[in-house]
Parts: C-alpha cells; structure tokens; sequence
C-alpha cells in the first residue's frame, strides 16, 4: 500500500532538516560512510491500514541496529524466554553499544542486555539452523512477512564492508565464547551477523513493523499473528529501556515511545496500539543516533502527546 504525502508531516520534517548538518554519518563502516547526510524521511503507517509520510520515503538503508529487535522476538520464539535469559541480561547500561566493559567486570559473564553488540551477537548465535546460510534465510524470511513484503533482502556491499572492518565484534565473540555464552564458529556467526544487519527496507517497510509490535504480534494487514504478545511486551521493554544507546533514558523523558535505532540513520518507533513510525536520516549524534530523526520524533511527541509515561 503507497504511503500519501502528508502535508502536516512534512512541515514537521523540513523544521528539522537543519539539524542533519549538526552531525555525520557512520564512516567507520566504509559502506556506510557513502550515506548523504541530508537525507530525512518519515513513514507513519497506522494500525487500521493507513500510511502517511514525508521526505524520500522508498529510499533503502540497512536496518543495522534496529534488526535487534527482530532477531530477539524470533529467538525468543524459537528457544523460549529462560533459555535466552539465562545467556544474556536485562538490564540498561550507561556504556556504548560497541563496549565490552561490563563483560569483563561483571559476574557472571554474560551481556547486560539484547540491545548492545555483545547481547545481540549472542542472540544471533542462537537463531536454529543446520548451516549459517539456514540461520540468516530463516530470519530474512520472518523480517519478510513482518514487512509484508517479499522482496526484502540484504545489501551485500554493507554486509561486507561491517565483515571485513567488524574487529572489535569480533574480540567481543571471543570473550564469550571463552565464557560459554557463544558456542559457534566466529566467522561464520559474524557472517550472519553482519548480514543480518545489512538488512535493507525503507521508512515505510520500517513502519509497517512498528505497527505489528504497536498490535502486541499481529500484522495490520493480513491479521495474522507473528510474534506471540508475551514476546512483543518483552521486546518493546528492551526498547524503552535500552534501545537509543545510552541515550535511552532522556529519549524516554523527552519523548517517551519505545524505539530502536541504528547507526544507518533509522529509527523505527511504536506508539502502542496506534501505529509505528520509521525513520531515516543518516546524520548520526555522538551517540549514533539520527539526530534530525531525534528531533522530528520529539517534536511529534510533543505535538501529539504520544509519550505512553
């Protein structure tokens, strides 16, 4: 279903555009670093089937960060909630996503939570499969039909380029799995990792996700149930609590919705059985976060009084 151009949403985005200048795009990851960082667009898709949106909205990106959350509702559909808790915490940190720290300092070894590099790699290992290739077709297959759209797939340039530059994750692997949290093959988990956050959809793909957590597992368009609402509670927690980085706690004050972001620039955000909002602006803050995607977010927020506080 096309997204209409709203008129309203589009005043919105252009009185934040300014602000892509104040930070810049993720150069660390060479594929990344082509991004312009001008670029912002904003899809709304509501939970009674309807779109509206501003910007370039059928521009792709990858998900990077924000597959996160994909991958922690279909883990947790394929091992259950013990058995995935038992390997990784629950609990905010105060650190970087990419840091290691609370690894080493905390007892027992395990990542504090799913939304930082070291618990998303340790989702990722668990995903069943014979064969890295099963592993990553199964997810790419449940990242279609939240989407509702087939043609979702990865973009090799970026999945390579994260695979080739992607050391620090890889030391952060090794620690685990000299703890026991990780049991697989390095490479080939950071394979699927990578790819795995290559993913690419635009802002419109993006807030059609939303929409499905914003109706607790079931898609608005098929009425079909595709994650379980216990499972939903759980991710859209883990978005609250730890899903803009460690930049999650004044995301919640000043705009109070679950979010999940990614250093590509996206944002996909839920307001709780209204609807879900993807975003993409790849001018990133100091914490990684799209920066004119933030203020666009606070200023809906404000505006339509979506905080669920």
């Amino acid at each position: 279903m096309p997204c209409e151009t709203n008129e309203e949403l589009v005043d919105l985005l252009e009185s934040v555009r300014g602000t892509t200048k104040l930070g810049k795009v993720a150069d660390y990851i060479p594929a990344l670093g082509k991004a312009e960082a001008k670029d912002l667009s904003v899809a709304i898709y509501h939970v009674e089937n309807s779109c509206m949106s501003a910007g370039d909205v059928e521009k792709l990106f990858t998900l990077q960060s924000i597959s996160k959350v994909l991958a922690l509702a279909f883990v947790l559909m394929d091992h259950g909630e013990a058995d995935v808790f038992e390997l990784i915490g629950m609990e905010p940190t105060g650190d970087p996503f990419n840091s290691m720290i609370k690894l080493e300092t905390h007892n027992p070894s395990k990542p504090l939570n799913p939304m930082i590099n070291a618990g998303a790699l340790a989702v990722t290992s668990m995903i069943k499969g014979s064969s890295k290739d099963e592993k990553f077709d199964r997810l790419l297959q449940f990242i279609k039909l939240l989407s509702n759209n087939d043609k979702i797939s990865y973009c090799k340039e970026v999945a390579s380029s994260e695979f080739d530059t992607a050391h620090l994750n890889r030391a952060i692997c090794y620690f685990m799995k000299q703890h026991g949290i990780i049991k697989d093959n390095v490479e080939d988990l950071m394979e699927i990792y990578t790819k795995q956050c290559a993913i690419q959809m635009h802002s419109m793909d993006l807030a059609k996700i939303g929409a499905v957590f914003a109706l607790d597992g079931i898609h608005p368009e098929t009425g079909e149930r595709l994650i379980r609402d216990d499972i939903a509670r759980i991710c859209k927690t883990f978005m609250v609590t730890c899903g803009m980085y460690n930049a999650s706690g004044e995301f919640a004050i000043k705009i109070g919705i679950p979010a999940k972001s990614g250093v590509s620039g996206g944002i996909m955000g839920i307001v709780p059985y209204q609807f879900g909002i993807g975003i993409f602006g790849p001018s990133l803050d100091e914490k990684g976060n799209s920066i004119a995607g933030i203020k666009l977010l606070e200023r809906l927020s404000k505006k339509y009084k979506l905080s669920i506080f």
